[in-house]
């Protein structure tokens, strides 16, 4: 498939009219593309033809297709599957936009990590796209009055993917968490549309101070591997911030920052880091002495 058609594959889908939301067979480019590929492998890779049957194959939709994989992830003696997925179909028909963010966010696994070919990779595998997909369910969960689910399917995520994602934290589309381990989102966070964030980052607070006390990252933000950014703080749009820095301040948009405490680098930045993931910084050259 060209690379100019990744984007378009997060925007079409044509449900079958009349049916349930989140639960419609989909007939469009992605989950074409997801069930062509699943039936490939479970071809090349017959050991788990069950995987790939229960997770794709016998799905009618993408939607379904997620809600199961991630279901069977969290599960345990308290939470069942079914009881899973029936929560992410609620949570589908009552908010359109999460189906939007969620195909958003699979193309950008696929447009951004060199070590994804497939899409059906981030669907079955990847750890980091399966804990921004849970954190889109309890973030539902919480806004719709139903804390104690919300809360228990958190600390379910936490255990299984490594991450700590606060359900009252609000995500934009598109994001590509990388690897995600160690990932720790506070509750009063917020995350742009387009953003990319690695291993070991940090959107924290700096104490104990309660109310809005964490950190807003607008659009095309990229993250550095253990970068943490702390307190009720801006990273402008197009910012990139470097492994290893420590946010205190403000970032404005479309500059580099790095170091403890971080300061400026680079005064622009390509448009939009988080898609090129381009994370060797280079320092400004400096002029040669006179001879």
């Amino acid at each position: 498939m060209p690379p100019n058609s990744l984007g378009q594959l997060a925007l079409v889908s044509s449900p079958v009219p009349g049916a349930g939301a989140g639960c419609a067979p989909d007939t469009d480019a992605l989950w074409d593309r997801l069930r062509a590929e699943a039936a490939e492998a479970a071809t090349a890779a017959p050991m788990l033809a069950s995987l790939f049957f229960d997770s794709v194959l016998n799905q009618p939709s993408y939607a379904a297709a997620v809600a199961h994989r991630v279901a069977s992830r969290l599960k345990n003696e308290v939470v069942s599957v079914p009881l899973i997925v029936q929560a992410w179909h609620r949570a589908t028909a009552a908010d359109p936009a999460l189906l939007a963010a969620m195909r958003a966010d699979i193309t950008a696994v696929l447009e951004r990590d060199p070590a994804c070919q497939r899409l059906i990779e981030p669907l079955l595998y990847f750890k980091g796209f399966h804990a921004i997909e849970a954190q889109r369910l309890t973030h539902f969960l919480w806004t719709n009055g139903e804390r104690d689910f919300a809360l228990y399917l958190q600390s379910r995520s936490s255990e299984v993917f490594q991450t700590d994602i606060h359900p009252a934290a609000v995500f934009g589309s598109g994001v590509f968490l990388d690897h995600a381990t160690g990932l720790v989102v506070g509750e009063t966070a917020v995350v742009g549309n387009d953003v990319s964030l690695l291993q070991d980052v940090t959107l924290g607070g700096t104490g104990k101070e309660a109310g809005d006390r964490h950190p807003k990252i607008g659009r095309g933000v990229l993250i550095g591997a253990g970068a943490k950014v702390l307190g009720n703080i801006t990273v402008g749009e197009n910012a990139r911030i470097a492994a290893g820095s420590v946010v205190l301040r403000d970032v404005a948009a479309h500059v580099t920052v790095a170091g403890v405490p971080a300061r400026v680098l680079h005064a622009a930045t390509p448009e939009a880091p988080s898609h090129c993931m381009d994370q060797v910084l280079h320092p400004p050259a400096r002029e040669k002495p006179p001879a």
